[in-house]
């Protein structure tokens, strides 16, 4: 066959028909049969395309989580004026502040209260003015109006809607989920393809080839730092699923059958609850966001007063930093959530707002084993499990996932044919082929939204690629 050289960049490279892919092979099956040539081909291929679909997806999601892991360092500096306060004598009682709040922006709705959890910080009341939710941050002790944050216009909140839904609500929830998923897969076939196939072979395995050229130099740096992070990797993409919409909410409703989240048996048969899962009315920790939300009995003329209700928190020893919203209706309740950093210290409570009965708490100890797995892999996540070292683990793992994702792209770019997209070759071997599909398609199972591109993407390979001649000539 007719051999063509190009140069691009500093690569010179010789190609005879499918020889590309031979070179990447490189030795590791020389000399083996021809099953196992086509099965790395074949794993090989997936890993390609899922590759050059989803490396940009994953580098934006490690980037902005790289930014978000700081954000409680970043925002105290942003927002230093608004969350922190000269320590006083006294605290201004909690309705006081409310009414200051109330006279300042006398359309607004009152919806939630965070009381000042330490000596210098500011007291936070949520303000709904018209369509437009906003935080107004008050100094406790002479209840002077620091300023107000729309929630939306926060940096955080911004970066925080980048990462899990790319700015595009449900589509990019979507697209984000899809790209975790592809993740998986993607660590799953490269640990096979990275897996040596001689006994001896250490060099380009678990250590780089420094001096054996760039080509090969690429590859290890592509490929052992993977191998190096593999378990991180996939703790940290597979705790992130928990979050996402579609995956997401079928963990949390079999959480809710298995009962393997929160206990069903939380309330007593007198006290009634409504259809209205808490996650519609508060934020609250994963384990309470399907819990329905119980209602006030003894409807009476007005509602006890915040500085009640903060009474009660305080007798339940409610970790310090929790936040109150208010009743919604006349059947409504207080409901008290709190994130501390240790998982094991989150409560969700629902209070009648006539005689601040607890109607539900609902602790850590409380959750399921599901529950309590998920709730430390969110922590882990976030980087706020255990201090500091979390999240520059989680620093680095983002930043390996970036520099596997670029080297995995450059080599690409670097190798692919003048005018074609260089995909792998597909094994001649059907029957293996459809090992490997069934293979897949049990992830694709797991994880829904795998499953449904999986099968586009067959679709498009066997009814579109293999019978348009020139898009199978351009990809490979």
């Amino acid at each position: 066959m007719e051999i063509r050289k190009f140069v691009r960049g500093d690569f010179i490279v010789s190609i005879q028909a499918q020889q590309l892919q031979q070179n990447v092979l490189e030795d590791d099956l020389r000399g083996n049969n021809s099953k196992a040539t086509s099965l790395y081909r074949a794993v090989w291929r997936w890993h390609f395309y899922a590759g050059i679909i989803f490396a940009p997806f994953i580098i934006m999601l490690s980037i902005s989580g790289i930014i978000y892991l700081f954000k409680p360092q970043i925002e105290n500096m942003m927002y230093k004026d608004y969350y922190f306060v000269h320590s006083g004598q006294e605290k201004l009682a909690v309705e006081k502040q409310i009414e200051i709040v109330k006279e300042k922006y006398p359309k607004a709705k009152i919806t939630d209260y965070k009381p000042s959890f330490d000596r210098d910080r500011s007291s936070e009341i949520g303000i709904l003015n018209g369509d437009v939710k906003k935080t107004i941050y008050m100094n406790p002790y002479n209840g002077k109006i620091l300023g107000g944050l729309i929630e939306d216009d926060k940096l955080f909140n911004k970066i925080r809607r980048l990462h899990g839904e790319l700015m595009a609500g449900t589509i990019g929830d979507r697209i984000v989920e899809m790209s975790a998923c592809w993740a998986i897969i993607l660590l799953i076939t490269g640990l096979y393809l990275w897996f040596p196939r001689s006994k001896d072979k250490i060099m380009g395995t678990i250590v780089p080839r420094f001096f054996k050229g760039k080509r090969i130099l690429l590859r290890d740096l592509h490929s052992v730092p993977a191998f190096w992070f593999s378990f991180f990797i996939a703790i940290f993409i597979l705790t992130g699923i928990p979050w996402s919409g579609l995956s997401g909410d079928y963990i949390n409703r079999f959480a809710t059958a298995t009962h393997t989240g929160y206990p069903t048996g939380l309330w007593d048969g007198n006290v009634p609850k409504s259809v209205v899962p808490t996650k519609d009315i508060a934020k609250v920790p994963w384990a309470a966001e399907n819990l329905p939300v119980p209602k006030s009995k003894q409807i009476s003329a007005s509602p006890l007063p915040v500085e009640k209700i903060i009474n009660i928190v305080e007798k339940k020893n409610v970790e310090k930093g929790y936040g109150i919203t208010f009743p919604q209706g006349k059947e409504g309740v207080y409901t008290v959530a709190v994130f501390p950093d240790d998982p094991k210290k989150e409560a969700t409570l629902h209070i009648d707002q006539y005689s601040g009965k607890v109607l539900a708490d609902l602790r850590y100890a409380d959750y399921g084993p599901l529950a309590k797995a998920i709730e430390i892999g969110i922590a882990l996540h976030e980087g706020h499990y255990f201090g500091l070292a979390n999240q520059l683990l989680d620093c680095l793992v983002c930043l390996v996932l970036i520099g596997v994702c670029v080297t995995g792209v450059y080599m690409w770019w670097k190798r692919k044919p003048k005018g074609k997209l260089g995909a792998p070759s597909l094994p001649k071997d059907f029957k293996l082929l459809k090992g490997v599909a069934i293979l897949i398609i049990i992830f694709g199972v797991l994880f829904p939204l795998v499953g449904m591109s999986l099968l586009a993407a067959l679709i498009v390979e066997w009814l579109i690629i293999k019978r348009i001649k020139p898009l199978k000539q351009w990809i490979g």
